[in-house]
Parts: C-alpha cells; structure tokens; sequence
C-alpha cells in the first residue's frame, strides 16, 4: 500500500494513545481522572438548544450556503462589533466546522510551497501539523527566558522573506498566558508594515482572570477589515462550552473569505444548519453563561495553583486566562511522554506531555473540570512522584503502596 510522503509526515499524537489506553483501564472499572480534555463541562445554553430545536421541529434542516447562515452571519456581525469594535460586512465573514477548519482554510488559502508560518511556543499541537499539511513550513520562536510570552525582538529575528503569517494564541493553550497590549500592538504594526497576516485564534478570548483582558488586535491598526493583515478566528466551542457543536468562523477581508469559501465548498460544502442555528441562538441569547464558566474557571485556577505550589519540585507559573495550566516537571524527568505514560499507570490520572507544544518536560493539566477531580489528581500526581509525599493513598476503594521511590 502506497501512503504520501505528505500523509507520512503528520505527526501522530501521544495524547491520542494515551486516551485510549485510559479508555481502556476505565472499561475495566479503574478510577482515571482525566486531566487532558479541554472541554466546559456545562451544559448547552439554554437559547443554542432552543434555536436548534426550532429548526429541528419544522424539518427544515437543509444545505446552507458555503459561508454560512445569513442569520448566524448577521450575530457573528454584532459579536464582532461590540467584542472587537469594528462594523464588518457579511462578506468579511465565512462560518467553519469549528476554529480548527478555520484555521486549516485560512492556511491552505494563503499559503504557497514552502512558505514559512511563525508559531509561538508553547503553542496548540496542531498549528504546526496544519501548517506542513498546506506544504509550509513551521518555525517555532520559543521564549529564551523560560516564560510563556516571546518578546517582540525574537519573533522579528525569526522573521524571512519566506514569512507568511504569525499565530497569536491568546488566551494561550497549553500555557494559560495572556499576551500583554504592548506585544500585540507591536506585532499589529510589524505586520502590517511587512505584509505578513498576522492570524489571531481568539477562541478562549473571554476566559480571562483577575481583571485581565485579551486586547484584540483590531484596536492597535487604524486601517479597515479590508486592507488590514489581521485575522480573526472565534467559535462557540470554549466560551459556551459547545464543544460538540463545531461551529467556528473568520473574519478577514473580502477576498481571503471569498477565496476560503471556495476552499471550503470542495471540502464540507457547508456547515449543519442544525448547528449554524444553535450557534446563533448561543451568541444573542443571555450572555451569563460565558461569564458563570469564567468564574467557575478562575476558582478552578486559584484552586490547582494552591495544590501546585505544594508540589516538591514543581514550577508553575499561574496561568491568566483559558483552563490549562503547564506545570514544569523537568525535575522529575525530562520525557513528558514517559512521564505522562507512567501517571497514566500508576496514579491514574491522564495529562497531556509538553512535547506535544513544543515545551519538553512539561505536562499540561486542563482544569475545565470538578474542584474534587482537581485536588484528587494532583494528590495522586504527589504521591507518584514526590518522596515527601505520604507513602500511601487509595485510589477509588483501593489502597496503593508506593514501592518505585
């Protein structure tokens, strides 16, 4: 059997076979907290679930045009201008089967054979795979002093006549960081005097603490959608916890949505009506939901962080928004996927290896889920690793002896 040599050169996930081995142990009845997902546990809003159910019960649930509803076009309109101050036209909008085809879209439509993307570590594991999907090539910038932020003079150096795009992530996952103003605006202006799009993936941009904002990058230009670089993508996944329902858009000038519509007709044709409408009704319904998961978020932060600063050997700086956090394990071991792999076996809990965001000999924890998971995983996570740690612990209704150290 022939397989591309492009097919060949996606990097399969550990995450995904550290998942299935969980799957497995809680198939048999283990006690796996996973600490992996990074997924709200709410439920839908109220308004998405009616909005769909309407639809639904007329039977109506038909194609759409390639670039989306125009009611859901029209509410992602007024998102855009009462979250990033700038009155757009249904044409700078395309809706996508989530921020991730989102970004695949605007990937394969701007980029050329060997054309070069900046991606900022630590960074979502799958900027860099989409990127050589569409033949370009990755180039990581990664902070030299250790922190979650690169300063602006490290990602110009890494700057070439080859440089397409920039991906900013902020709200960050893995890291929790929030970039500050003075970055972004640098980045806008860089950017827009180089011709470079600069690729903002907004999706966690809500979920900020400690009276902290997410500046878009729409404030720091003076030019309009159609000839500024910036791009904007958002959905409904993270900050309506609407994981299931893949609804996710862009906002870019006319030509580059024209172009990803295109793109996106040969590929899905367009998104499930069923779900364009529940998105719809998520995003002009009552607005609380998205504040109630910032504050359940925040609490979960304060929480995992006091267990964290417990942790012999571990550093961690207090993520800023999202609901991760990337703890530093390097003291414990410098293989986050062995690492991972042995947490998985012997305290049951499920993380994420650094590895996958480009930082080795960390572990991203997600903290989307129960306070009691959070402090029961980091509990195991302690006595698997730390020698101060008591000796034993029960795991679900049974007692462990740790017998490695």
């Amino acid at each position: 059997m022939s397989i591309s040599r492009l097919a060949r050169s996606i990097a399969a996930s550990p995450t995904l076979a550290l998942n299935e081995e969980a799957r497995q142990m809680r198939e048999r009845g283990e006690p796996v907290i996973n600490m992996s997902i990074g997924e709200p546990k709410n439920k839908t809003p109220i308004t998405a679930v009616l909005s769909a159910s309407a639809l639904l019960t007329a039977g109506d649930v038909k194609y759409t045009p390639p670039d989306g509803t125009p009611g859901l076009k029209k509410a992602i309109i007024r998102y855009t201008e009462e979250n990033y101050g700038r009155i757009v036209a249904p044409e700078n909008v395309i809706v996508s089967t989530g921020a991730k085809q989102s970004l695949f879209n605007i990937l394969y439509s701007i980029l050329n054979p060997q054309d070069e993307v900046i991606i900022l570590a630590p960074y979502w594991v799958s900027y860099p795979e989409m990127v050589k999907m569409c033949y370009g090539v990755p180039v990581i910038v990664t902070p030299e002093d250790g922190a979650f932020v690169p300063r602006f003079s490290e990602i110009e150096e890494a700057v070439t006549g080859y440089t397409r795009a920039i991906i900013v992530n902020s709200p960050n996952n893995p890291s929790g960081a929030v970039f500050p103003p003075e970055l972004i605006a640098d980045l806008v202006d860089f950017c827009e005097r180089k011709g470079i799009y600069l690729i903002c993936d907004d999706i966690y941009h809500k979920l900020v603490f400690d009276g902290k904002k997410a500046v878009p990058a729409y404030q720091f230009t003076n030019k309009d959608v159609e000839d500024s670089m910036v791009i904007v993508v958002n959905g409904v996944a993270k900050l309506y916890g609407m994981t299931g329902f893949r609804i996710g858009w862009t906002v870019a000038n006319r030509r580059l949505v024209e172009v990803m519509t295109n793109v996106q007709s040969q590929i899905t044709s367009c998104t499930s009506a069923l779900l364009q409408a529940a998105a719809e009704g998520a995003l002009l319904g009552m607005q609380s939901v998205v504040e109630n998961l910032r504050l359940t978020f925040e609490n979960n932060r304060n929480v995992i962080m006091q267990e964290l600063n417990a942790f012999n050997g571990v550093y961690t700086i207090p993520p800023q928004g999202a609901f991760y956090v990337l703890p530093d394990f390097r003291f414990y071991s410098r293989n986050s996927v062995e690492l991972a792999q042995f947490l998985l076996r012997k305290a049951f809990v499920v993380t994420v290896p650094g590895k996958e965001f480009g930082m080795e000999g960390y572990l991203r924890l997600s903290y989307a889920g129960s306070v009691k998971d959070i402090t029961t995983a980091i509990e195991r996570l302690k006595w698997a690793l730390d020698p101060n740690s008591p000796n034993e612990i029960y795991i679900g209704d049974r007692k462990m002896i740790r017998d490695w150290l």
